[in-house]
């Protein structure tokens, strides 16, 4: 049986596995490899997108299109449900939440069109609030806002190999990434305002990892709190820092570790470690 408010979301928010278990519709964004487009999460991987960004090979990404959203609105509404509470990867990194906005006004159906913010996990966990108020008999309105409060107050920091990747999708500057890479410096990075900032760098992948866990430990305090540790083709890092977390943080409610999404590993490149932080 359908929710009176069904939610929706991206892929690149909320993975295959966690769509599945919150019962949330996902509308793919799109990965270019070469000149073929393909849908995230099916023919776009991240293992695929590794492999093609260590070629060389040249890879992009794009948002879904209005009408792809219209048909996930319309799904929602045929399939029993009253509103639709839609919640998205930061607008200003993409323009996912404003093909959902456009498609919200054509549809019957009331939708919340909420940006997070946030990317990855840090829209996951937004997601996963607005179901668990949504079970507990929220309105779409009330939902939508559980749902900001919790992205809010999330802090993403993560480790890259290179600034390149970033550079090459926009999402840095070509100073700042140039500057990287002349003093061969490890940066690590945070996620603020919707935005891809510099928090520090350091001299080495080990330092740099190391101040990684400093930083996620000092984030996390003694609040309860969820955390992602996540990774693109560095899997044994990322279960040493999600071992060393699960350890140390004293509010721990629930870990997960796994690789980004195919969007989001075309645009920080193989190697990278992040860890998302929400506080519940």
């Amino acid at each position: 049986m359908a929710r009176a408010v069904a939610v929706v979301s991206d892929t690149s928010s909320v993975g295959a596995d966690l769509a599945q278990r919150l019962d949330v519709s996902t509308v793919p964004l799109h990965v270019v490899i070469r000149t073929r487009s393909y849908d995230e999460g099916s023919d776009a991987t991240p293992e695929r997108v590794a492999a093609a960004l260590r070629e060389h090979t040249p890879v992009s990404t794009s948002r879904p299109a209005p009408e792809a959203f219209v048909t996930a609105y319309e799904q929602a509404a045929a399939a029993g449900s009253e509103s639709v509470v839609s919640i998205h990867l930061s607008g200003d990194a993409s323009g996912t939440f404003e093909a959902a906005q456009i498609a919200a006004r054509r549809v019957a159906i009331p939708v919340e069109v909420v940006d997070s913010r946030q990317f990855g996990m840090g829209a996951g966990f937004a997601v996963q609030s607005a179901v668990e108020a949504l079970d507990k008999g929220a309105t779409a309105a009330e939902a939508a806002e559980v749902a900001r409060v919790r992205a809010a107050e999330t802090t993403v920091l993560f480790y890259v190999d290179t600034l390149e990747f970033l550079r090459r999708g926009g999402r840095v500057g070509t100073t700042a990434a140039l500057v990287g890479s002349a003093l061969a410096v490890k940066p690590l990075l945070q996620v603020k305002d919707g935005r891809i900032v510099p928090l520090e760098k350091v001299r080495t992948a080990s330092k740099a990892l190391a101040r990684l866990e400093d930083l996620a430990l000092a984030a996390a305090g003694d609040r309860a709190v969820d955390i992602a540790v996540s990774h693109l083709d560095n899997n044994d890092r990322a279960q040493t820092l999600g071992a060393a977390l699960a350890e140390k943080v004293p509010g721990l409610h629930e870990l997960v570790v796994s690789q980004v999404g195919a969007v989001i590993a075309a645009h920080v490149g193989p190697g990278v470690l992040g860890v998302v932080l929400a506080p519940r």
